[in-house]
């Protein structure tokens, strides 16, 4: 190949790459600008499984946190589209960063360390730690698991309390809260440590497994966007705070957890 048609060759793939990674803009309701990664979607980091706020259901991906993104691309006009990434990617603002993705909706908490990462959209869920056991084990704290198994899911606040907490116990690491339950389930582990919501919604429709207690640590889930993102996240805060005066979120909250937000 001559100089110049490699040059040429070389030129037309950067121009392709250029387009291939430029935003798209969308108009919201209000008349605002709003930048997005593929035209017409609003594209979702979530890691999956994360019941009941977003898991596979047949083909279909599902949960608390779909159905309030749903109403956010309702507002932006546009379908939401799921993008299944470890959670690491996600918390870290490298997904985002890379443009994966306009937003991430993971039950993620907002946190210090991860606001340096992304930005957070306002609270929309109250959660804390809790403990999930093998139904009849006794242990109902962290300090009654000296010795024993415990296991945390990577790069979570679940993780971080253990490590803070949990003196004496062996962590064990799980990549996704799938894995995590399982090992409760069938005795890998002595107790796994998450979010109380996941895990209540796990013991009800496992048995043989139960929540002993829960670790008063005060967490807030948040919607999170590159950093800089600020019409997306504005538009965000609009979508959720009208859905809490409106009654869409406390109905979207009763179908997925079987009751109102306490208020």
């Amino acid at each position: 190949m001559s100089r110049i048609s490699l040059t040429a060759a070389l030129t037309a793939a950067v121009l392709a790459a250029v387009t291939a990674c430029t935003s798209t803009k969308t108009t919201a309701g209000d008349g605002d600008e709003v930048e997005l990664v593929h035209s017409g979607k609003l594209t979702t980091c979530t890691h999956l499984p994360y019941m009941p706020f977003q898991y596979k259901k047949g083909k279909e991906v599902v949960g608390f946190d779909v159905d309030l993104v749903d109403l956010i691309a309702e507002d932006l006009d546009v379908e939401q589209e799921i993008v299944d990434t470890p959670f690491e990617g996600i918390q870290t603002g490298e997904d985002l960063n890379a443009r994966k993705c306009d937003l991430a909706a993971a039950g993620m908490t907002i946190t210090s360390v991860r606001e340096k990462n992304l930005d957070f959209s306002r609270p929309y869920f109250e959660a804390t730690q809790a403990l999930l056991v093998k139904k009849g084990a006794t242990y109902d704290s962290l300090a009654g698991l000296k010795g024993k198994k415990l296991g945390v899911q990577q790069s979570t606040t679940g993780e971080e309390y253990a490590k803070k907490h949990a003196d004496g116990a062996k962590t064990v690491q799980f990549e996704d809260l799938g894995l995590l339950l399982t090992a409760v389930k069938t005795g890998k582990v002595d107790a796994g440590i998450n979010d109380n919501g996941v895990l209540y919604d796990y013991a009800k429709k496992n048995p043989d497994t139960e929540v002993t207690t829960e670790f008063d640590t005060g967490e807030q889930y948040g919607i999170g966007v590159r950093t800089g993102n600020d019409a997306l996240r504005e538009q965000i805060d609009k979508t959720l705070k009208k859905a809490e005066s409106d009654g869409r979120y406390d109905k979207l909250y009763k179908k997925w957890f079987g009751k109102e937000p306490a208020k």
